[in-house]
C-alpha cells in the first residue's frame, strides 16, 4: 500500500518535474524561435526601410527633375506671355494713338462745321429780321392802300349819284325835245320812224343790187386767184392744227385734287418744274388733265415723265422736282441710244459709231417741216437702197446708199452750235467718225453745197426730195415756227449772265433765268428791256412777245 502510494507520489512528482522540464525546454525553444523571428523581422524591416529609402530617393530625384523641367517650361511660357502682352500693348498703344489723332481731326472738323453753322444761322437770322422789317413795311403800305381804296370807293359812289341825277335830267330833257319836235313836224314819233325806215329800205335795196352786181363781176374776173387763196388758207389752217398736236402733250390725272399739289404754295412747284424742264405747264379747267406745251419734243417728254414720277411718288417740292428731272433726263438719254440702236438694227446697218447711233436716236424727237426726222431718214434710206438696186449696183454700194440715206440729215440734231448748214455739219460729223468717203460726200452734197463725186450722192438727193415732196409729208409753217422759237432762245442766251432761256406760249412769252451772282436786280430790269429791243430790231413775229427775267437766289447747306 505504502509502496503504491509511494509509486504514485513518485510518478506524480516525476510528472510534475517532467512538466516543468518540458515547459522550460519549450520556453527556450520558443524564445529561440522568437529571437529568430525577431531577427528575420528586423532584417526584413531594414530591407524594407532601405528599399523605401531608395524609392523615396528615386521619387525625390524624379520630382526634382520634373520640378526643374516644369520650372523651365513655365519660365518659357511666362516669357512668351510677357512678349505677347508687350506686343499687344504696343498694338493697342498704336491704335489708341491713331484713334486719338482721328478724334482730334474729327473734333477740329466739327469745330469748323459748328462755326460755319453758327455763321449761317446768324446770316439766316439777319435775313429773317430783314424779311420781318419788309413785311412790316408792306403791311403799312397795304393799310395805306386799303384806306386809299375806301376813299376812292366813296368818291365813286358820289360820282355815281351825280351821274344818276344827270341821266334823269337828260331823259327829261330828251322827252321835252321829242314833244317839241312832234309839235313842229305835226307827226308823231311812230309815223316819223315809219317814213324814215321806208326811205332807208328803198335806198338800201338799190345799193345792195349794185354791190351784188359789182361783186359777181369782180368774182368772175378773179375766180382763179380767189380759188388759190382759199386753198392756201385751208392749208395754213391745217398746218396750225398740226403744230398744236406736235407742241403739246396731255398728262392725265387720277383726281383734280392733284392740280393744287402740282402748283404748290404760291405756285413754287409749277415754277420749279417749268424752270427745270423748259416746258410750259398749263393747269386749266380741263377735268383731270394738265397740258404740257413746248416746241421741243424732248423737253415735253422730260416734263411728262417727271410729272408721272412725281405724282406716283407723292413728294412734290422744288428740290425733289430737280432731282426727278435730272433722273428723267438720264432715262431719256438712254432711250435715245436705244432708239438709235434699234433703227440701225432694223435697217441692217453695221459698224456705225456710238455717237452717230445716239444722233440717229435724237432724230426721233425732231421734225423737219412737220415731218418726223427719223421717219424721213428711214424712208430715205430704204428708197436709196431700192433705187441703187434698180440701177444694178453691187451689194456693197447698196449698203453705202442706205447708210448715206439714214445719215443725210444728221447735222440737224447735232449738240454743238455751228454756223454751217446742216448738210456740211453732217458731213463734218461723218468724217470725224470715220465714215466712208462716199457717205460723207452724199451727206454734204444732198443740197448741192459741195460737188458730187460719186453716183450715190445724186441718189440720196433724189430720195430726200421724194420723201419730203410726197403729199402730206411736210408743213412749212411748223419749220418756220420752230426756227423762230429757237432764234428767240438763242437771242436771249447771247447776253451775259443768262443761264437758261425758254420760249413759251407758242413764242409769245420768253422766260430768261439769270445767275444771281452775276446779275443784279437793276441789271435784270435793263436786261428785259435790251432783249425786247433786240427782238424788235432783228426778228419778225405776229402780235407781241412778253420777256420775263427771273433772278433767284438759293442758299444750300447740309446738316451732318
Amino acid at each position: 500500500m505504502e509502496i503504491g502510494i509511494g509509486l504514485a507520489i513518485g510518478l506524480a512528482i516525476g510528472a510534475i518535474a517532467s512538466y516543468f522540464l518540458i515547459k522550460s525546454v519549450l520556453q527556450k525553444n520558443n524564445q529561440k524561435v522568437l529571437e529568430e523571428l525577431n531577427s528575420k523581422a528586423d532584417l526584413e524591416i531594414k530591407e524594407a526601410r532601405l528599399s523605401a529609402k531608395r524609392i523615396v530617393d528615386e521619387a525625390e530625384t524624379k520630382a526634382e527633375k520634373l520640378l526643374s523641367h516644369a520650372e523651365s517650361k513655365n519660365e518659357k511660357i511666362k516669357q512668351k506671355k510677357i512678349q505677347e502682352a508687350k506686343e499687344k500693348f504696343h498694338h493697342l498703344k498704336i491704335e489708341y494713338e491713331a484713334q486719338k489723332a482721328e478724334h482730334l481731326v474729327d473734333l477740329k472738323e466739327r469745330e469748323v462745321e459748328i462755326r460755319a453753322m453758327e455763321k449761317e444761322l446768324e446770316q439766316k437770322q439777319n435775313a429773317l429780321d430783314s424779311k420781318y422789317k419788309a413785311i412790316d413795311v408792306e403791311k403799312q403800305e397795304l393799310e395805306q392802300r386799303e384806306a386809299d381804296v375806301i376813299a376812292l370807293r366813296e368818291n365813286l359812289e358820289k360820282q355815281n349819284k351825280v351821274l344818276t341825277r344827270k341821266k334823269e335830267e337828260l331823259d327829261a330833257m330828251n322827252e321835252r325835245h321829242i314833244k317839241e319836235l312832234e309839235k313842229i313836224a305835226s307827226l308823231s314819233e311812230s309815223e316819223a320812224k315809219e317814213q324814215l325806215l321806208e326811205a332807208v329800205k328803198a335806198k338800201a335795196e338799190t345799193d345792195a343790187m349794185a354791190i351784188v352786181k359789182a361783186s359777181v363781176e369782180q368774182a368772175k374776173t378773179n375766180a382763179g386767184k380767189e380759188a388759190k387763196k382759199i386753198v392756201i388758207q385751208t392749208i395754213q389752217r391745217m398746218c396750225a392744227e398740226y403744230t398744236i398736236e406736235n407742241t403739246v402733250s396731255v398728262f392725265n390725272l387720277d383726281s383734280d385734287d392733284l392740280k393744287g399739289q402740282i402748283i404748290g404754295r404760291e405756285g413754287r412747284n409749277i415754277r420749279a418744274l417749268e424752270a427745270a424742264t423748259g416746258a410750259e405747264i398749263v393747269v386749266d379747267d380741263t377735268p383731270e388733265a394738265i397740258v404740257i406745251s413746248s416746241f421741243d419734243p424732248i423737253r415735253r417728254e422730260v416734263a411728262r415723265l417727271a410729272l408721272k414720277r412725281l405724282v406716283a411718288d407723292g413728294r412734290i417740292h422744288p428740290a425733289r422736282i430737280e432731282e426727278v428731272v435730272a433722273k428723267v433726263r438720264k432715262q431719256i438719254d438712254e432711250q435715245i441710244i436705244e432708239i438709235g440702236e434699234r433703227t440701225v438694227i432694223d435697217l441692217d446697218i453695221h459698224g456705225l459709231d456710238a455717237y452717230l447711233v445716239k444722233m440717229v436716236g435724237r432724230m426721233r424727237f425732231r421734225s423737219s417741216y412737220g415731218q418726223n426726222l427719223l421717219k424721213h431718214s428711214i424712208e430715205t434710206a430704204n428708197l436709196c437702197a431700192i433705187m441703187a438696186a434698180e440701177l444694178g449696183m453691187n451689194p456693197k454700194q447698196i449698203k453705202l446708199a442706205k447708210r448715206a440715206g439714214l445719215l443725210h440729215d444728221i447735222g440737224k440734231v447735232t449738240e454743238e452750235e455751228s454756223e454751217l448748214s446742216h448738210a456740211l455739219l453732217g458731213m463734218k460729223l461723218c468724217e470725224k467718225y470715220k465714215e466712208h468717203a462716199v457717205v460723207c460726200n452724199a451727206v454734204g452734197a444732198h443740197h448741192d453745197e459741195i460737188e458730187m463725186n460719186n453716183l450715190i450722192s445724186p441718189i440720196v438727193q433724189a430720195c430726200d426730195a421724194i420723201s419730203g415732196a410726197r403729199p402730206g409729208a411736210r408743213r412749212e409753217i411748223l419749220e418756220s415756227y420752230l426756227k423762230r422759237i429757237g432764234e428767240l432762245e438763242e437771242l436771249a442766251m447771247a447776253h451775259d449772265g443768262v443761264q437758261k432761256a425758254y420760249a413759251m406760249q407758242a413764242g409769245r412769252e420768253l422766260r430768261v433765268i439769270v445767275e444771281a451772282e452775276k446779275v443784279s436786280d437793276q441789271y435784270a430790269d435793263d436786261l428785259s428791256f435790251m432783249i425786247s429791243q433786240k427782238i424788235q430790231d432783228e426778228m419778225q413775229y405776229p402780235g407781241q412777245i412778253k420777256i420775263t427775267v427771273i433772278r433767284e437766289k438759293r442758299a444750300v447747306a447740309f446738316a451732318r
